[in-house]
Formats: C-alpha cells, sequence, structure tokens
C-alpha cells in the first residue's frame, strides 16, 4: 500500500468516525424526554386558588442548589390526588385559610441528587438551617433521605396552611438562612404560613407530626392541616408533618421520571 493511499484511508477512516460520532449526538440530543402519562395534571389546572411555592426549583432548600428535573415552578400530581386537594381546599378556604404546597410529583433524577449529595459528607452548604441536629453520616439511617421516594409515583406532596388573604412572604436577610428551622418562627427563614413549629424540610425530630414538644397554636394549626386532608383520603408521614399521600394511589408501584416541566402534562384535561 502507497503512502498516498494510507493517507486517503486514514482520512477516510477519520471522517467516518467523525461523521458516526455527530450523528449519534445527533440522535441523543433529538431524543424527547419523557411525558407524563395522562392521568397526571398540574394541580393549577384543577384548583388555581391553592398556593405553589415550589422549593426544588430554587436553591432555598437543604442541598442548596435547584434539583435534578425541576425545570419549571409547576405542581404536578394523579388527578385524583389533585381532585381530592381541591375538595381539602375548599374545606379550609371556609375556615380562613389556603393550602400552599412546596413539592408535588418528584422525579427519580431528583431523588438521585438528593442521594448523591447525602453520600457527600463534605457538602454541608446547609446544615445550620435544615439539619443542625443530625449528623449527616446517618441521613440515611435516620430516615430523611432514600434511595426511591412515594412522590416519584404522583400521589404524594409536601404543603401547609397559609392564612388569608394570603401575602407573599418578607424577602430574607441574609444571616436567616444559618438560623436552625426549628427556632422561632419570626427568626427562621421566613415563611407566609401559619406557625407549625417547624419549617419546611427540617431534619429534626419536632418535625414528627404529634412529637409532645409542640403545644400551643402550633399543634393546633398541624392538627388543622391534618384533619382537613384526613377528611379527603390523605395519609400522614408521622416523621413530617407537612408530608401527605392520597390513597389508594393510582400507581402503587411504579416510580415515574419526566421532568417538572408544563410540557410534561400539556394537553393533558383536569
Amino acid at each position: 500500500m502507497t503512502m498516498s493511499t494510507m493517507a486517503r484511508l486514514a482520512v477516510t477512516v477519520g471522517v467516518t468516525t467523525v461523521f458516526a460520532t455527530t450523528s449519534t449526538l445527533s440522535a441523543v440530543a433529538r431524543t424527547p424526554e419523557p411525558k407524563a402519562p395522562r392521568e397526571f395534571v398540574s394541580l393549577s389546572s384543577v384548583d388555581p386558588t391553592i398556593v405553589q411555592e415550589m422549593r426544588y426549583v430554587s436553591a432555598h432548600n437543604f442541598i442548596g442548589e435547584r434539583i435534578d428535573g425541576y425545570r419549571q415552578p409547576v405542581c404536578i400530581m394523579t388527578r385524583p390526588a389533585a381532585e381530592a386537594l381541591h375538595r381539602a381546599q375548599a374545606r379550609l378556604l371556609s375556615q380562613g385559610y389556603s393550602l400552599k404546597v412546596y413539592d408535588c410529583y418528584r422525579p427519580q433524577r431528583a431523588v438521585d441528587h438528593f442521594v448523591r449529595w447525602a453520600k457527600d459528607l463534605a457538602d454541608e452548604r446547609k446544615k445550620a438551617e435544615f439539619y443542625p441536629r443530625v449528623d449527616k453520616s446517618r441521613l440515611f439511617e435516620d430516615g430523611y433521605i432514600a434511595e426511591k421516594s412515594g412522590h416519584s409515583r404522583g400521589s404524594t406532596m409536601d404543603l401547609t396552611i397559609v392564612p388569608l388573604p394570603a401575602v407573599p412572604a418578607p424577602p430574607p436577610r441574609p444571616e436567616q438562612e444559618s438560623v436552625p428551622c426549628y427556632a422561632p418562627q419570626a427568626e427562621r427563614y421566613p415563611d407566609n404560613s401559619v406557625d407549625m413549629g417547624t419549617g419546611f424540610d427540617c431534619f429534626d425530630t419536632l418535625s414528627h407530626t404529634d412529637d409532645p414538644r409542640v403545644q400551643g397554636a402550633q399543634r393546633a394549626h398541624r392538627q388543622l392541616l391534618k384533619t382537613a386532608m384526613a377528611a379527603e383520603g390523605f395519609v400522614n408521614l408521622p416523621e413530617e408533618w407537612w408530608h401527605f399521600t392520597h390513597k389508594p394511589e393510582l400507581f402503587p408501584d411504579t416510580y415515574f421520571d419526566f421532568p417538572v416541566a408544563r410540557r410534561s402534562v400539556a394537553g393533558h384535561r383536569p
């Protein structure tokens, strides 16, 4: 084989390799994101009066950055759960309150983000606020982080109640992001909700719904939320006053991974 022939062959192989690589990348880029089954809807299409503050779209959460899979601040859930939440909202509106959701459907990639973070013991950016009394090495053992979440099945949500008229929370002061989530409400990161005794996602035993140390108005608020939700078929997770699952679940054994975005439920009628 002559040198010129070898050179032409090398160029041909190189071009072919580049073309194949480019074609593969293009095919990957063209692969559409998964969409939600038609049984999923945006909460606002069922009840636009429920306040939404989707915490994992923002950097104010226990990790300190936007969570994987959260593209837009939209609450998505199964239709039966959304309809039941609408009924609970009607009950609370008549008492001068509104529901406010912090998180609804959660993609598996977000749960995977939580797991990666929990395994990185050096990353404690948000410890002072969200888990000051818990050693990060115990997050799995103590049940704060798991490799699967009921949120990914579509019928679980995290929420609170706000007094009417619902007014926005004041902007936080810089030092408030270091105040423990169980501090007095006036001191910790601002929220327009009633005082529940701790903030949302507070990794602490004070977050247990019926912790005996939580009394007075704080306990009454927790019971108000729990009662309104239970009346519509929601079951509370005892370790988290904010965590509820609508029963029976529409997808009890399926963990979805479509992104939290309006396009995931585009065209789905309530």
